[in-house]
């Protein structure tokens, strides 16, 4: 309380301040909140009129070959399009999954160059995913989705969250879906080994349920099929203790007693993924809620049928033919795991009709998700709103 008084006492003094005077003052406040941006303020010149200069909240984003996550991986597939430039940039594009804890002063800079603000929204933070404390989650979105000059919203799902917990946008807004470049994730170049079905379960796996799924999945089927197995990719961080989180999965694993048809790879890179989902046949997803998930449209570009929770951004992703959904209750307040034995069948399903899902997969990634169009579309609103 006293706190907000402070606050409160501070903006009124500043009022009486003649503006030169105010703007050196919240400059000052600014780098000493953040010693890390000095440079920004006194580089930042204003870039050349007319160029489209983005700068993604970040001094260094990581190559194809480093690993990276989420929202980052959007930034390296801009990168060729449109390079990172911290200093000179008259656009601050910035993803809700990865914004940089210093957001709310990067917000200030690029308002005090006259900057335009471009958000790019995905999932939110509510108490059936996150539990206590998801209200901080959503404190940075808020302003940022309301104060951006353009928001897209990566789903149909997205913007519905974001909408319940954010407040609705009156800005200018679209939804637009995650991308992939279909002429790097493509199908293995090599006929499938129909004697064998290989299940993915890909990204990181920061929920143990998810894992927990997937397995339970893979024992069922091992009773139908003698030849499945499963690749299981990232980190398995659902817990603070890495090695306690790998143990668990060791122990689930032998106690399902699937340990020869279980395989875990551990993080991978972006230039490292084609050849992971070309390893497989099938991409299981077992995430609930999943807002928009890249991992999908990925595994889809490389001829992969998803096997899914029909929740969150997913049904949109997959469509009618790409996949099958395991159907799911909408709840902001608990999780629902998808039902391994529906997993199972729905796996077997597409089995006996994998090439048939296969083309489906690739087709619809081209057609709906592929990178150049993407790109294309963030062209036109960087230069529709630079000429404003």
């Amino acid at each position: 309380m006293n706190g907000k008084i402070a606050v409160i006492k501070f903006r009124n003094i500043l009022r009486w301040i003649p503006y030169p005077i105010r703007k050196l003052i919240l400059l000052l406040k600014f780098l000493a909140g953040n010693p890390g941006r000095w440079p920004s303020i006194f580089l930042a010149g204003k870039p050349e009129k007319g160029k489209i200069s983005v700068f993604y909240g970040y001094d260094h984003i990581p190559n194809l070959d480093e690993p990276a996550h989420g929202g980052i991986v959007k930034f390296q597939r801009m990168q060729n399009l449109f390079p990172n430039t911290p200093r000179h940039f008259n656009l601050l594009y910035m993803v809700s999954s990865v914004y940089p804890p210093d957001w709310a002063q990067l917000l200030w800079l690029a308002r005090h160059k006259g900057a335009r603000l471009v958000w790019n929204q995905n999932g939110v933070g509510y108490v059936g995913w996150h539990g206590p404390g998801w209200e901080r989650i959503n404190k940075p979105m808020v302003k940022m989705v309301h104060e951006a000059d353009y928001v897209f919203y990566q789903s149909r799902f997205c913007k519905l969250s974001a909408d319940h917990f954010l407040g609705e946008r009156h800005g200018p807004w679209e939804i637009l879906y995650n991308a992939v470049d279909t002429r790097v994730f493509t199908p293995t170049v090599s006929d499938p080994d129909l004697r064998h079905l290989v299940l993915l379960l890909g990204g990181s796996q920061s929920q143990y349920y998810r894992l927990e799924s997937a397995l339970q999945t893979i024992a069922i089927l091992a009773h139908h099929r003698k030849d499945v197995r499963l690749l299981v990719t990232g980190m398995l961080d659902w817990i603070l203790d890495k090695e306690g989180a790998s143990r668990l999965a060791q122990r689930l694993v032998k106690n399902l007693d699937i340990a020869d048809r279980v395989e875990f790879l551990g993080p991978y890179t972006q230039a490292e993924a084609p050849a992971i989902f070309q390893r497989a046949h099938l991409l299981l997803h077992t995430q609930y809620n999943d807002a928009s998930p890249g991992l999908v449209i990925e595994a889809m570009a490389c001829g992969l049928a998803v096997v899914y929770s029909k929740s969150g951004g997913a049904p949109e992703l997959v469509g009618e033919d790409a996949g099958i959904g395991i159907p799911a209750p909408l709840s902001w307040d608990r999780y629902f795991p998808p039902d391994p034995e529906a997993l199972a069948n729905a796996v077997l399903r597409i089995a006996e009709q994998r090439e048939r899902f296969a083309e489906a997969a690739r087709q619809r990634a081209v057609e709906l998700f592929d990178l150049r169009p993407w790109l294309k579309r963030h062209h036109e609103v960087f230069e529709e709103l630079l000429c404003k």
